[in-house]
């Protein structure tokens, strides 16, 4: 039911109205959040030095620069590393924000039987005592019973203040003159209160408030305008009506303001409670299934939901700051949000207060004792030059290093970079080299800039920006148009945050442009593919996307990567997948359209069976939703299924486990289904429908069961290339072009370092210079650099189309020149070891290609160098030499210098005549 009432009064609430679990919203002017960080998260993910229990904390609060935590505990400790020595904490430490040491406020929470146990803290308004609850008898020997106030100026208990409590405190929330109660306790100063009561501030005498509930009370906290008072817990009546885990009751009364029936799952309750300005927040926690394990928001002005989030993982703790919702859980599905999947456990999150979208504040903990649940209290505390966030709990790490019960975060300084980008190169046409990389990941900010560099210059050819999250991070990708075909070319990768800390470099990512289209490629992107991944990657686990649409991919369990030889032409390889537990899933969550096609190629000679490509709705873990998939079956025969209520197939007459490549390609659209192998039709359907969820591509493994003839293993044994997805129905005659695409005559290209090399020196002429790292080439004073390289022979029916001579210039200051440096063919004889000045060979008059332009440091460069004169060589020995006319001496890189990226090398295009 909903009460309509007039807000006048203000109860000057307790800037902490805390819960269960935490306390302090104090009303103080704070800095603004950290530039670089992503708004609006307020915090930094980078944990800082903080002393430890060496038990539970399950109460935070903060007044003037000091933190207060309670729960089970007797001792704290420097943190790991730090100095001092660990000292005596009974259930209760005072702590300098800043620094994350103890202060001099010592107090022990003890109980004459059973164990003592601080649940709930909460400080006054105007932050001049601090209200303990929980399961104890005395306070530094003042006696109490499970409700004590301290004097924070002495860190003294107040005598005067003793109402008798007759069970365990779990919630506190306090105003000028009112503290209110919740837990497990039937009676307060004698007077029946079942589980809520509000008592006097000073005195403790208990007040004419009555709000009686059946189970449990865990979390409490009063509107921002004093009215009303906000309940959380296990229970399913309040006052006698139907309001399971959560009401708003009068402040003054306790009278029933707002009831929710039905409301909230009854095997779930409330755990937490916070307020700000414009609304209010729930932290719930559930047992069993179909449970709410979430938060819910909830607006002040209606006391109706604005959003509720539904990820699975107990919430323990809620903390509304700046327009963002810090929470405390475990949180390890939120797929039903549209984020991760259920998988591993997320302890620390930051939703924006509009929706339930989270923001990239990342820090973890580990799940710890106790239950194993990992933080359960937060709180945030403010000095003079920062801000802080504290976290308390039952956990033993924190961003995967030792750190037990407590830790803070800081609003600044951010310190910790991003990841380095796992960074991919292609190039499938003589105009343009694909560069993609996955997002990296930062734990506290969700934008993060891009810088590409281009054959190890040091200026950026491209600099973008992206957005990532641990469980989003989506491929990026520069198309860079200044090639030249048969060229090689080098790229890395940075990726910076918003406070400059930056990535180190990526590895190098190598492509040599073709002199051709590649045949395949080129009809799978001009018809459209909205997912293309070759498996040309030489790492794990980034998967590149070779499509417009940026649909990256990860592999799991370490595939077999660059099978050779692939299943079309070219320079492209193969995947290898185990059958047991080695598959690929797409980084980025999608839909499928009603119209779709899969196409992929494939090599088995399996007996098991399993699941070739297919649509999940997980992605580490089985898919619970899973169609629009194509599987073999034990005997070697392909599957084709959707979902709609039932499995409806189609189903290949003949067996391909044959121990050759063949291609399938499935596709459903307003004609049904088909389905099509090495280019023929082998299956028809008439199907348009198929099951509608959001998920993730998979290739070589995903659930299967209940599906007709499942297989021994849903996981594929074999090798399986260019996968593709479209958003469109491959014709028949699409299907037949793709097919015989394949064998079509596609260029290759051999790289080959030189074997030897050397340079000589006209101003020490006697010098042989064989074991440098370096080589130099100018006209006057002389240098002059030779070259040797053991050739391939041409591979069977084609010719050398293309040849370039890639060189890199060293790091030293003046390496790069700006003169023209000519390649020729050397004719006299030569060694590594033994040629001088003095002892040079001799040179051809005709110079089979030109440097030019090689002006930077530490950049690769390359000329061109004329087919006809390296044909009649191949596949035998040919030397050549770089000289000059100019007076600037170009440095280069030999080959025993580890920054050379293999040069001098010689990169041969071969293709069909």
């Amino acid at each position: 039911m909903q009460k309509v009432r007039v807000r006048q009064r203000s109860r000057g609430l307790s800037a902490a109205l805390v819960l269960c679990t935490a306390a302090g919203l104090g009303v103080v002017a704070l800095p603004q959040p950290a530039a670089a960080l992503t708004a609006p998260v307020a915090f930094t993910a980078d944990d800082l030095p903080t002393w430890q229990t060496n038990g539970i904390v399950w109460a935070l609060a903060e007044a003037g620069g000091t933190v207060f935590a309670g729960g089970t505990f007797s001792q704290v400790r420097p943190p790991e590393g730090g100095s001092g020595t660990a000292q005596d904490a009974v259930n209760f430490v005072a702590l300098n924000a800043a620094t994350g040491n103890p202060t001099s406020c010592s107090l022990s929470f003890t109980v004459g039987s059973g164990t003592a146990t601080v649940r709930a803290l909460a400080v006054s308004p105007d932050k001049k005592t601090l209200y303990a609850g929980g399961y104890f008898g005395a306070v530094n020997g003042t006696p109490v019973s499970s409700l004590a106030a301290i004097d924070i100026a002495t860190c003294t208990p107040k005598a005067s203040f003793h109402p008798s409590v007759s069970a365990t405190v779990r919630a506190l929330a306090v105003t000028n003159d009112t503290v209110y109660l919740g837990g497990d306790f039937s009676s307060v100063g004698g007077s029946a209160h079942a589980r809520y009561a509000a008592v006097d501030a000073t005195s403790g005498a208990v007040k004419p408030f009555q709000t009686d509930v059946d189970e449990p009370g865990r979390a409490v906290a009063v509107t921002p305008d004093g009215q009303d008072v906000i309940i959380g817990g296990d229970f399913f009546t309040v006052n006698g009506a139907d309001s399971h885990a959560l009401a708003v009751v009068d402040a003054t009364t306790g009278a029933n303001v707002r009831t929710y029936p039905g409301f909230i799952e009854t095997n779930s309750v409330v755990k937490a409670l916070d307020t700000d300005a414009t609304g209010f927040y729930t932290g719930n926690e559930g047992t069993g299934g179909g449970v709410f394990d979430g938060r819910i928001a909830l607006d002040l002005s209606t006391l109706n939901q604005r959003w509720r989030d539904t990820c699975l993982g107990a919430t323990q703790a809620v903390k509304s700051y700046q327009s963002v919702l810090y929470s405390a859980s475990h949180a390890h599905d939120c797929s039903s949000v549209g984020e991760f999947p259920d998988g591993r456990r997320h302890h620390l999150l930051a939703e924006p207060t509009t929706g339930t979208n989270k923001l990239g504040w990342f820090p973890d903990t580990n799940d710890g004792l106790g239950e194993g649940i990992g933080p359960r209290a937060m709180v945030v505390s403010t000095t003079s030059d920062n801000k802080y966030m504290w976290v308390g709990g039952e956990f033993t790490t924190v961003n995967g290093a030792a750190a037990q019960g407590l830790t803070r975060f800081a609003a600044s300084p951010d310190t910790g970079a991003p990841t380095v980008p796992s960074v991919g190169a292609e190039s499938v046409k003589p105009t343009e080299a694909h560069v993609r990389w996955r997002a990296s990941l930062d734990t506290d900010d969700t934008t993060l800039t891009y810088k590409v560099y281009r054959n190890g210059g040091s200026t950026p050819v491209y600099t973008v920006d992206g957005d990532s999250v641990e469980w989003s991070r989506p491929q990026l990708s520069f198309t860079d148009k200044n090639v030249t075909p048969g060229s090689t070319y080098s790229y890395r990768v940075t990726a910076t945050d918003g406070a400059g800390n930056a990535s180190a470099l990526s590895s190098t990512a190598t492509v040599t442009v073709p002199t051709s289209a590649e045949p395949y490629a080129s009809k799978v992107l001009g018809d459209g593919a909205s997912l293309y991944w070759r498996y040309d990657e030489s790492t794990t686990p980034f998967v590149g996307d070779t499509s417009p649409s940026d649909q990256s991919g990860i592999h799991v369990n370490a595939p077999s990567l660059r099978q050779t030889p692939g299943a079309v032409n070219g320079p492209s390889t193969a995947i290898g997948f185990n059958g047991s537990n080695q598959f690929v899933y797409s980084d980025k969550r999608t839909t499928v359209p009603s119209a779709y096609s899969i196409e992929t190629w494939f090599k088995t000679t399996t007996t098991q069976g399993g699941k070739l490509v297919g649509f999940g709705n997980n992605t580490t873990q089985a898919s619970s939703n899973y169609d629009k998939h194509v599987y073999m079956r034990n005997d070697g025969r392909l599957v084709f299924g959707v979902w709609t209520g039932s499995a409806r197939t189609v189903t290949s007459s003949a067996a391909y486990n044959d121990g050759n490549w063949h291609h399938v390609v499935a596709t459903q659209g307003s004609s049904g289904m088909a389905l099509y192998v090495d280019g023929a039709q082998v299956g028809t359907l008439d199907e348009t429908t198929n099951q509608s969820y959001s998920g993730f591509w998979h290739v070589g493994g995903d659930n299967l069961n209940g599906w007709p003839n499942q297989p021994t293993s849903s996981y594929f044994s074999g090798q399986i290339d260019e996968t593709a997805i479209y958003s469109s129905v491959l014709s028949a005659a699409q299907v037949q072009s793709h097919y015989a695409a394949a064998t079509a005559p596609a260029d290759t290209v051999q790289t080959v370092q030189a074997s030897d090399d050397t340079y000589v020196n006209a101003g020490a002429a006697s010098t042989n210079y064989g074991t440098s790292t370096s080589l130099a080439v100018r006209g006057s004073t002389a240098y002059e650099t030779y070259l040797r390289f053991t050739l391939p022979a041409a591979p069977a029916g084609t010719v050398l189309k293309s040849a370039r001579l890639a060189v890199k210039t060293t790091t030293l200051s003046t390496a790069g020149s700006p003169d023209d440096f000519a390649v020729r063919p050397v004719t006299g004889s030569w060694t590594e070891s033994g040629t001088t000045y003095t002892s040079r060979p001799a040179l051809s008059s005709t110079s089979i290609g030109t440097l030019s332009g090689a002006t930077d440091i530490s950049t690769v460069y390359s000329a061109a160098l004329d087919t006809t004169a390296l044909t009649p060589a191949l596949g035998g020995s040919y030397d050549l030499a770089l000289t000059s006319t100019g007076s600037d001496a170009l440095w280069l890189w030999s080959s025993e210098a580890s920054a050379a990226e293999g040069t001098p090398q010689l990169v041969l295009t071969f293709g069909a005549p």
